[in-house]
């Protein structure tokens, strides 16, 4: 109502990368929420360092958790809503769109595989998503909708807007945890809520609920990663529905949806929960959605086997990437918003993503999705995450190089060294029991915790950088061990001539 465009930021990122988004995006107006205060503070300290010119209105959100502080040098969000209550005078100048291709929010990409960039999304692409967002989720009336997606991210995926479209009940959390998440769906009685894979870890760990006395039951949307279908079965065990999704920033939000197919119920639950697993139809606000070979521009095969990149066209997908022509150029290059996401199309329309275009491994010239190496890997038991990237390889170039969280009790054995090394070797080898040898793990390399970013996304370039210097030590040891073998036949032969 007051005109301006939306800039949600991510509350996870450093203050660094804060102040760089502000010294791009140049907002006029900064809430603050009081939580949230001495970040802000380092961030302000930044911005006065430099000469970037970036002068806005700081305006802070109170919380009951935290004191309120009462400073004449300080605006108060609830003071200012105050402010303007909608008189008539006040309602006849108040904004409204004039043109339905302007500007609603500028949101920043998550940054996994480039630096941020701003993307411009507008009225028309936000009304679209949103509203194929309701329909492709069968979103009914009146929803109370439990925000374990920030708000930050891709704008809840446009739930923030499609909740309050369906009149539904916002229940807000601060800290994702499998306590606050069971707490908050008994105590509100949560109908929806939407998540990155990760979350289902969370919610494992935790002391699950029994929602099989509840009339209807907790619908899950979750997207960001594909998640492995035996992910997915587990946590249905507990209750939840579990619908997988599909999209990026740059579209706006959600643009696939794993639509239930009635014949499928028919089929095995472990073939269901692979089907499930895909990413699915084009939303309907969507003009056309193909998979094409990267070189010829062709479509490919329907056949579920013949991989492209997952293209995109239409009015909800973004107007460009602010004060970026050149990104935004190769971003819709030959008529297509490119994705950058490979994937393959089945006999049945669907469409299942393979990898990240700079996520796929070139072994010997043959192509390997990580994505089937991780879903094998996460079958094996006390798998608890997994992340598969390409490691060098003299002979064939590269080759699978597997990062794995186990459970907890798994490491908690006296002979730790002894322990991994014979996992690595019985992961490699389930591998090998379970897809084409060339695709298998040469290395298994155990974690604490896979790198993420500030939306729960795991970091694979940080990962890649990692198996080049498992490379490096590999070639280091051997090295010296061709030195110890020629000492070790020196001093034979100098034994056998002295004998």
């Amino acid at each position: 109502m007051a005109g301006a465009v939306l800039n949600p930021i991510n509350t996870r990122l450093d203050a660094t990368s804060i102040a760089a988004i502000l010294r791009h995006a140049k907002p006029k107006i900064l809430f603050i929420d009081r939580s949230f205060e001495p970040l802000a503070r380092e961030i302000l300290h930044l911005l006065s360092c430099d000469d970037s010119q970036v002068n806005f209105l700081v305006i802070f959100i109170e919380d009951n958790n935290f004191p309120k502080r009462v400073s004449s040098e300080e605006l108060d969000y609830e003071c200012l809503i105050q402010r303007g209550e909608p008189t008539p005078s006040l309602v006849a100048r108040m904004f409204r769109i004039q043109d339905e291709h302007d500007p609603i929010s500028l949101n920043y990409t998550s940054g996994t595989t480039a630096d941020p960039k701003g993307v411009v999304i507008s009225h028309r692409g936000a009304y679209l998503c949103t509203l194929s967002a309701i329909i492709g989720w069968e979103m009914g009336t009146c929803p109370v909708y439990l925000w374990t997606l920030p708000m930050f991210h891709c704008n809840g995926w446009t739930f923030t807007w499609a909740t309050a479209a369906r009149g539904g009940t916002s229940v807000c959390m601060r800290h994702v945890t499998a306590t606050e998440i069971y707490k908050n769906i008994e105590m509100h009685t949560v109908t929806h809520m939407c998540c990155v894979p990760t979350v289902f870890n969370i919610l494992l760990k935790g002391n699950p609920l029994d929602l099989s006395h509840r009339s209807r039951p907790v619908h899950v949307l979750t997207g960001g990663s594909p998640p492995p279908a035996t992910l997915v079965k587990k946590v249905q065990l507990l209750g939840f529905q579990v619908m997988h999704a599909y999209g990026l920033t740059e579209a706006t939000g959600p643009v696939l949806f794993c639509e239930w197919q009635d014949e499928w119920n028919r089929l095995p639950e472990n073939q269901q929960m692979e089907l499930k697993a895909r990413q699915g139809l084009s939303i309907l606000g969507l003009a056309e959605v193909d998979v094409k070979n990267k070189e010829t521009q062709e479509s490919v095969q329907r056949d579920g086997k013949t991989m492209g990149e997952i293209v995109l066209k239409g009015s909800s997908i973004m107007k460009g990437y602010l004060k970026n022509p050149k990104a935004t150029f190769e971003a819709f290059k030959h008529g297509w918003f490119n994705t950058g996401d490979i994937g393959v199309i089945h006999p049945d329309g669907h469409i299942e993503i393979k990898d990240r275009s700079k996520d796929i491994i070139i072994s010997g010239g043959e192509n390997i999705s990580s994505v089937e190496v991780e879903n094998v890997l996460y079958k094996y038991p006390k798998v608890l995450e997994t992340a598969v990237v390409a490691m060098p390889h003299p002979t064939w170039g590269e080759t699978p190089c597997a990062f794995v969280v186990v459970e907890k009790s798994e490491t908690n054995n006296e002979d730790q060294v002894d322990t991994f090394v014979t996992r690595e070797r019985d992961l490699i080898e389930y591998c090998r029991e379970n897809l084409p040898h060339f695709m298998c793990p040469r290395k298994v390399v155990f974690l604490e915790e896979l790198p993420k970013n500030g939306n729960g996304k795991i970091l694979k370039p940080k990962l890649r950088d990692i198996a080049k210097g498992l490379v490096a030590e590999d070639e280091v040891n051997v090295r010296s061990k061709i030195v110890q073998q020629r000492e070790d036949k020196l001093r034979v032969d100098h034994f056998t001539s002295r004998l």
